[in-house]
């Protein structure tokens, strides 16, 4: 509930309904004055995000520290006390996706170059001055000498030098991908004007032809640095169809005459929502650890952080399923372990594809 002024005039915005007390009867508006400053604009836009008042801490605290107690409590009908799932899910998943990039991004501008920031820290005085000077003449006269001998060319040279580096640019391309095509031209005519034994199917061409394209004016390093970026971006996209999977196999697993496929839809909203959050507590501890990596107690602290971090990442879904499906431990370690393999298996699938597909969208 906001803490606006009520509005003098009794009649609903909304509907025109009478209204005796704060929210509308007839429609539930709150009859507050609707022109808000920038800052109440903003506090009201998170409050109805996270209904931060009331449920949003709690729901968190539970989410970590209770495995599966969400869960029940929104299939028993508590819905209140509690954001919902899919905003749960949705909310983690875009402050996750939103800050660890930025993270990451963070730490690695902590990289100095050292040649760098060496070359912008050179002061100039009147001995380095002179002892430049100096270096110049007697490079000058030493290439001088040389031209008169004719033991180097100062065109043949620079030419050499360009020559060399177009070779290894080529050779950096070629090694890299290579099947056999210098280019999309070179493809095109094979498939046009070849000999039937070389060219290729429908499927091949089309593949080769994206891979070249990709290859297209990239060195290995960007096309490295390009697909990595392409592939986060899209981690997202590969969750949303990888969620129902994993609750079809729940459902798998249990009792289809007591459990629904929307109560397992639910427990794995739950799960995820708990991966993503463990996953972003993690990167925030290693951003702040970096921050002191210098000190051997530090690191030490860090590595017994991370580890439990990640160790409880594994185990929480063993205690959600046995708390939720209300079953004897060794069943749900058996099941667990079933469980943990089929999605293997399925996630393996998923990680292949959306490496595939993040590949031939890099531009």
């Amino acid at each position: 509930m906001s803490k606006s002024p009520l509005r003098k005039d009794k009649t609903c915005l909304n509907c025109r309904h009478v209204v005796e007390h704060r929210f509308c009867p007839n429609c539930g508006q709150e009859n507050t004055d609707t022109r808000k400053t920038f800052v109440q604009l903003f506090v009201h836009f998170f409050e109805d995000l996270t209904h931060y008042e009331n449920s949003f801490w709690k729901t968190i605290r539970n989410l970590i520290f209770k495995p599966a107690s969400l869960t029940k409590e929104y299939l028993s009908g508590k819905r209140m006390s509690y954001l919902a799932p899919i905003r749960l899910y949705i909310f983690i998943s875009f402050v996750t996706f939103f800050l660890i990039p930025i993270l990451q991004d963070s730490s690695n501008d902590e990289v100095v170059d050292v040649n760098q920031t060496s070359a912008k820290e050179i002061v100039l005085t009147p001995d380095t001055l002179k002892t430049t000077q100096d270096n110049l003449l007697n490079k000058k006269k030493w290439t001088a000498d040389m031209d008169k001998k004719g033991n180097i060319d100062k065109e043949s040279s620079e030419s050499l030098q360009k020559e060399v580096g177009q070779r290894k640019d080529s050779n950096d391309a070629d090694d890299y991908m290579n099947f056999g095509y210098r280019s999309v031209e070179h493809l095109d005519s094979i498939q046009k004007f070849g000999k039937a034994d070389d060219k290729l199917s429908d499927w091949e061409y089309w593949i080769n032809k994206k891979m070249l394209l990709v290859k297209k004016g990239k060195t290995k390093q960007e096309i490295n640095e390009k697909l990595m970026e392409s592939f986060f971006r899209n981690i997202p996209k590969a969750l949303f169809i990888y969620m129902p999977l994993f609750a079809i196999v729940l459902w798998l697993f249990e009792s289809k005459k007591r459990w629904y496929y929307f109560d397992h839809s639910i427990f794995t909203l739950h799960y995820f929502s708990f991966l993503l959050l463990a996953s972003l507590i993690l990167e925030l501890f290693n951003f702040f650890f970096e921050c002191f990596n210098q000190f051997r107690i530090v690191n030490i602290i860090s590595y017994i952080v991370e580890s439990a971090i990640i160790i409880y990442m594994l185990y929480y879904f063993f205690p959600a399923h046995h708390r939720f499906y209300e079953q004897s431990r060794f069943k749900t370690i058996i099941k667990g372990i079933l469980i943990f393999f089929i999605n293997m298996f399925i996630l393996s699938f998923i990680l292949i594809g959306l490496f595939f597909f993040s590949f031939i969208n890099i531009h």
